[in-house]
């Protein structure tokens, strides 16, 4: 049994061109589509070892299609392509422009229009898709260049994150009328992801089964990224009904319960479904791997369960499944959690004694905590430590430092020490500072952030309009508030509900002041 088991006992706590490429089945409207079993494809069925895990998540459509770039800024070729890029995106101009002008005054730049530049361009506008897709349209038409299957991605990820599923089985339909086919399973699944994403899964079970009409294999392995796509986004009791509703042609294994159990346990955080899925795999003698347990651990370990995590961890080792450093994390951030920082050392201890190094996450495990109850000198001398270890801070690292800060002048503080040791900032990086600045009345270092994010090349997304517009509008900025959230919709964002309703009725009521005011001018004039 596991040393710690006195803390065990002390522990109290689209349409038609949708139509005219997958064509919608009829169904038995008794049962719903997800339940039904998916159509059956004539080719072997390839099983794949279980890789799903806890801290794990499917990469970005678009981390996909810029992944070389890093590549090519360091070839001779920067400085053009800088340039180019510069060219483009000046040309393009901020959200909300007349789209006519800009396709009218592209035709007339001469950038040298290569795939490296198209992706770039892409990245920097990817949420924008109006801009996005003018750009791909008429980059499409430049001697000496065709766009390939990593820039169709590219947009048709944009299109479908905005909704715009009509333009993006467009150009999936244009795509199959190549000499060649450019059509893929990761085309698919592209569409599947977004339509996951809006909760459609009618439509996403559709395309899935219109891999046959693309003249695709659909195996094990691309039922698999179904079943992911669909838990990703919380569509877990769907994805559920589809693995048992298609056991037969694509039977269940330890991968497939396992991606239904991450999606009970860490996406929808329900240890009480997570129990359920944990003991079906029992019922159905599916053998439970380290990655099983990962997952549960890490559910516990979220919910403040960790009676059940040191239990499952008992279980584990009981079991013979030598624990690996995912299992020994979600342990030691329970116990961070739990305010057992000894035990989580001597943990740390055991794992070391076990061959299995600390890592970047092992620290995250309990800087993370630490800093959410207050106690950052605790905090800070672990992150020393991870320094002294030859361990590169993560930007989760920095953020919990963010979230924990009191002033504006130790938040900078955290942001410098991040600039010096070359971690880069993300959307939920900027995002969140943006939103600690705001509070504090730091509008000058606001601005700064929301100009370098272009600079960096991220585009604002939602979450940093939604920092911003928030922050705004609570330090009494409404003029500068309400000109962000229209440029926000501008782009295809969905703004905070609250927030637009008040910014409406406000701008509502200045607009009939504006008119009341005119209308006693008039009248002072004409008397």
């Amino acid at each position: 049994m596991y040393k710690y088991k006195n803390i065990y006992r002390s522990l109290s706590l689209l349409s038609r061109t949708y139509e005219t490429i997958v064509p919608f089945q009829h169904v038995n409207p008794s049962k719903p589509m997800f339940n039904q079993p998916i159509k059956p494809v004539n080719s072997p069925l390839f099983f794949c070892s279980s890789t799903l895990g806890p801290y794990e998540h499917d990469e970005i459509e678009f981390r996909n299609c810029t992944e070389t770039l890093g590549l090519v800024k360091d070839s001779v070729e920067k400085f053009e392509l800088e340039r180019g890029v510069g060219l483009i995106m000046n040309i393009i101009g901020p959200p909300g422009r007349d789209y006519a002008a800009v396709r009218n005054n592209l035709e007339q730049c001469n950038a040298s229009v290569s795939p490296e530049l198209v992706t770039e361009v892409l990245s920097r506008v990817r949420n924008d898709w109006k801009a996005a897709f003018t750009f791909f349209r008429w980059a499409g038409k430049q001697p000496s260049y065709m766009h390939s299957i990593r820039q169709y991605h590219c947009v048709i990820a944009i299109l479908g994150k905005m909704r715009r599923f009509n333009a993006a089985w467009a150009l999936v339909n244009e795509m199959n009328k190549s000499e060649k086919s450019m059509v893929s399973q990761q085309t698919l699944l592209i569409m599947i992801r977004k339509y996951s994403a809006v909760h459609d899964v009618d439509k996403a079970v559709k395309t899935f089964n219109a891999f046959n009409r693309f003249n695709l294999q659909a195996g094990v392995h691309e039922f698999h990224d179904l079943l992911i796509a669909l838990c990703r986004c919380k569509n877990v009791k769907e994805a559920e009904g589809l693995m048992k509703g298609n056991k037969d042609v694509y039977p269940l294994t330890t991968k497939s319960f396992n991606i239904i159990l991450n999606g009970w346990c860490n996406v929808v955080c329900s240890p009480r479904e997570g129990r359920r899925i944990w003991w079906e795999m029992c019922n159905e003698k599916i053998p439970r791997d380290v990655i099983s347990y990962s997952t549960i651990i890490t559910c516990y370990s979220k919910c403040n369960e960790t009676k059940e995590v040191i239990k499952i961890f008992n279980e584990l080792k009981a079991s013979g499944v030598n624990p690996d450093i995912r299992i020994y994390n979600g342990v030691i951030h329970a116990f961070s959690k739990s305010e057992l920082e000894k035990d989580a050392r001597e943990l740390m201890s055991e794992m070391k004694e076990n061959g299995i190094h600390p890592n970047a996450i092992t620290y995250n495990s309990m800087i993370m905590p630490l800093c959410k109850k207050g106690k950052t000198s605790d905090a800070y001398k672990l992150f020393d430590e991870m320094l002294q270890r030859k361990l590169v801070p993560t930007v989760q690292t920095y953020q919990a430092f963010f979230r924990a800060s009191r002033t504006s002048k130790e938040a900078l503080s955290i942001l410098q020490k991040m600039d010096e040791m070359g971690c880069c900032m993300d959307h939920d990086t900027y995002a969140l500072l943006i939103r600690k600045l705001c509070r504090w009345g730091k509008f000058e270092e606001v601005w700064k952030l929301w100009n370098e994010m272009i600079s960096s090349g991220l585009d604002h997304d939602r979450s940093s309009y939604v920092a911003l517009v928030n922050g705004l509008f609570l330090n009494g900025k409404l003029e500068e508030a309400y000109k962000y959230h229209v440029e926000m919709k501008s782009k295809g964002l969905l703004p905070e509900p609250v927030i637009e309703e008040t910014l409406q009725a406000w701008m509502a009521a200045k607009q009939t002041t504006e008119r009341s005011m005119v209308d006693s001018k008039t009248k002072c004039s004409d008397a």
